[in-house]
């Protein structure tokens, strides 16, 4: 209050207005070491670490994780990460951000209601892993479930850029001498017929294998059960591109005559599922090239399924052609990878602080609700339930206001 000394009877109220902070949960998040043989991607990078700390998380390392990506310990920690020692540390956290699945072991390890982000890799769960997340009532979330103001995943659009640009890299290594190839060229110099290439799926991914073939100059020929897929590729690449649906006379002829098939077909809450058969296989010229691209969704082939075993190689050959089934291509440039995955969840985690935590997210945003599989111990995605056979329950029914 202010004193008018000219009129002594009155007073006259000021108010002071302060500028408060909005007031965010303390969330620690946990970024654990992955099995660094099958897996090198990592889920967050400095950068991000650091932009996540100012939002006011505090972020759990374990140690040694970035080693895959080039980045040290010491990176992480003057980014403001806090390198723990040990995984049962990085497990009680919070929000536990992992690129494979969790494993029997690492759920033990969490504390009841946690949340996992990791990639689906459907046939790396099971039963009794989901049973054990049931009890805990963990919160179980998948990139590829999650989607934004457009309706499109951009966790799968990110890592399909990556995978179905270097899946034509990887091809022209393959079909070199080098690696056991037919000492082929990719693409095409005058006087040298052009290398045919096959795309089975005319999504992100198989639009940038077609468009990164065509730039090496290869002939290519692009096929989907989605009319409004190919008309989009066309639309895109041009003329150049042979576009088909599944039509079986038009497949097996240009399997006859193919040099490299890449697989980019999408499966993911997806009710129908088209795989080639071994009878197309069969008929492929001697010395081709499968990569398929989608063995974390099952694979494309008939051919390819049986890599998903544990045990199984990743690279071998059948029917006298050579088959490329590594579990994610995009672990093979997985620095590229890791900073176009930071560069997501800077995003999503922004936007969650504002909102007050996870669970507070899931009531406003639709697209990061559809991210869960399970909620609170409870199955709440119907394509992971229907795999296994589990009851399912609609999320809303868990979140207010939904």
């Amino acid at each position: 209050m202010i004193y008018d000394s000219q009129k002594s009877t009155s007073f006259v109220v000021r108010e002071l207005l302060q500028k408060v902070e909005k007031q965010r949960p303390s969330v620690v998040i946990g970024v654990p070491r992955e099995n660094q043989k099958l897996e090198k991607r990592l889920p967050l990078t400095p950068e991000t670490v650091s932009l996540l700390v100012e939002s006011g998380y505090r972020v759990l390392v374990e140690a040694g994780a970035g080693l895959t990506i080039n980045y040290t310990d010491s990176y992480y920690a003057e980014s403001g990460a806090e390198i723990a020692d040990s995984a049962e540390e990085i497990f009680r956290a919070d929000l536990i951000l992992k690129i494979l699945p969790p494993t029997l072991e690492e759920v033990t390890m969490m504390r009841p209601r946690a949340s996992v982000f990791s990639f689906l890799h459907i046939h790396q769960l099971s039963v009794p892993l989901l049973e054990l997340m049931s009890g805990k009532k963990i919160n179980a979330l998948a990139y590829e479930l999650f989607y934004d103001n457009t309706g499109i995943s951009p966790f799968v659009t990110s890592i399909s850029e990556i995978e179905g640009t270097y899946s034509i890299a990887l091809a022209a290594e393959l079909l070199s001498n080098a690696h056991g190839g037919k000492g082929i060229l990719l693409g095409g110099i005058p006087g040298v017929s052009p290398t045919e290439v096959v795309v089975i799926g005319a999504g992100v991914a198989g639009t940038m294998a077609a468009r990164t073939a065509l730039a090496l100059g290869a002939s290519v020929k692009v096929f989907d059960n989605d009319i409004n897929k190919l008309r989009t590729i066309r639309h895109e690449l041009g003329r150049p591109v042979f576009t088909s649906t599944f039509q079986p006379n038009v497949l097996r002829n240009v399997f006859r005559s193919a040099d490299v098939v890449i697989g980019a077909m999408q499966y993911i809450n997806k009710t129908h599922f088209y795989r080639i058969s071994n009878d197309l296989i069969r008929e492929m010229k001697q010395g081709a090239v499968i990569i398929d691209a989608r063995m974390a969704q099952g694979g494309c082939f008939e051919t390819t399924m049986e890599a998903c075993l544990p045990g199984h190689p990743t690279v071998f050959e059948k029917f006298g052609v050579l088959h490329f089934c590594e579990m994610s291509l995009s672990s093979r440039v997985a620095r590229t990878a890791s900073i176009a995955l930071s560069n997501i969840f800077i995003s999503m985690f922004s936007a969650m602080a504002d909102c007050g935590g996870t669970e507070h997210f899931a009531r406003f945003d639709r697209g990061f609700a559809s991210g869960f599989y399970m909620y609170a111990g409870k199955m709440v995605n119907r394509y992971v339930a229907n795999h296994f056979n589990l009851p399912v329950t609609d999320i809303g029914l868990f979140l207010p206001g939904y």
